[in-house]
């Protein structure tokens, strides 16, 4: 992995974005298990957050040995494994429709298929990891 890790000088900056990273971390290692959450969107912003407040984390969490290969796959523009993709749209749009059978609220419904639908097509407009 080739990133620059560029700390922020300003020390409240810096505790402020590994608090955020590592909420993210937290936020991403939960949505392994609740398809509610998405996992690489956390994990991504929690790289972005420890690329500029610790180093060490950083590379702790780009060598991670589960999280670490899609991070580092996403970063290096190698694209996201089929697999992912599959799983991914199918458990978000299963849930979203679940909610909104539960949600009778018509602005909620709306703002939960837009979110499934944006979210959707940014997944098929990654790159597709090929097969190792």
């Amino acid at each position: 992995m080739a990133r620059d890790v560029h700390e922020h000088r300003n020390p409240a900056i810096r505790y402020a974005l590994l608090t955020l990273g590592w909420l993210s971390v937290a936020l991403g290692v939960i949505g392994i298990f609740l398809p509610v959450l998405p996992t690489t969107p956390f994990l991504l912003l929690a790289a972005a957050c420890f690329v500029r407040s610790s180093r060490s984390f950083y590379l702790w969490l780009i060598h991670h040995r589960q999280l670490g290969p899609w991070i580092r796959d996403y970063l290096e523009g190698q694209g996201i494994p089929l697999k992912a993709k599959v799983y991914s749209i199918a458990l978000m749009w299963l849930s979203i429709g679940l909610s909104c059978y539960l949600v009778a609220l018509p602005w909620a419904r709306l703002f939960m298929l837009s979110s499934a639908v944006l979210v959707t097509l940014y997944i098929l407009r990654q790159k597709t990891l090929p097969k190792r």
